[in-house]
């Protein structure tokens, strides 16, 4: 169980992405504060203001002005954000970029699910396991986190 609020950072770029995103930490039954930016640049300002602690990063990997990947390899060679656990998140599911996500240091990766419930369902498992497990990275085997087919 998750006892304090969880600062959640979104960066993605489709509105109803965030909204859909938004909507299923709405009905989720976890104490979170979301912030959302729309592009890699906007992140990379917010993340090195730092004016603000964030717990967990859901990142879009096909976003304008700087991509998922540049934004993740910035994040792990920043130590201030050590702490940041990052989930990237997309439609896309090709084993090189999985590879490549969890090499740079990604906690895991969510494959965008086309039900509404089930990326309810990914969103929780995220938040659930960085919480318990802080920002450890996932083993191989549980790095994809997928939705029930």
């Amino acid at each position: 169980m998750i006892e304090r609020e969880l600062m959640i950072l979104l960066a993605d770029d489709d509105a109803d992405d965030c909204l859909l995103f938004k909507e299923a930490l709405d009905e989720l039954s976890v104490p979170v504060r979301l912030t959302t930016v729309h592009n890699g640049e906007q992140l990379m300002l917010l993340l090195n203001k730092n004016e603000m602690q964030h717990d967990i990063l859901f990142l879009d990997l096909n976003m304008p002005r700087k991509n998922g990947f540049d934004c993740l390899s910035e994040i792990r060679q920043n130590k201030k954000l050590d702490g940041l656990a990052v989930i990237p998140i997309s439609t896309s599911f090709e084993l090189e970029m999985v590879n490549l996500l969890y090499k740079n240091g990604a906690q895991h990766y969510i494959r965008k699910p086309n039900e509404f419930s089930q990326l309810k369902h990914l969103i929780q498992d995220g938040i659930t396991i960085v919480a318990e497990t802080h920002t450890a990275q996932a083993l191989k085997e549980g790095f994809v986190l997928l939705g029930e087919s």
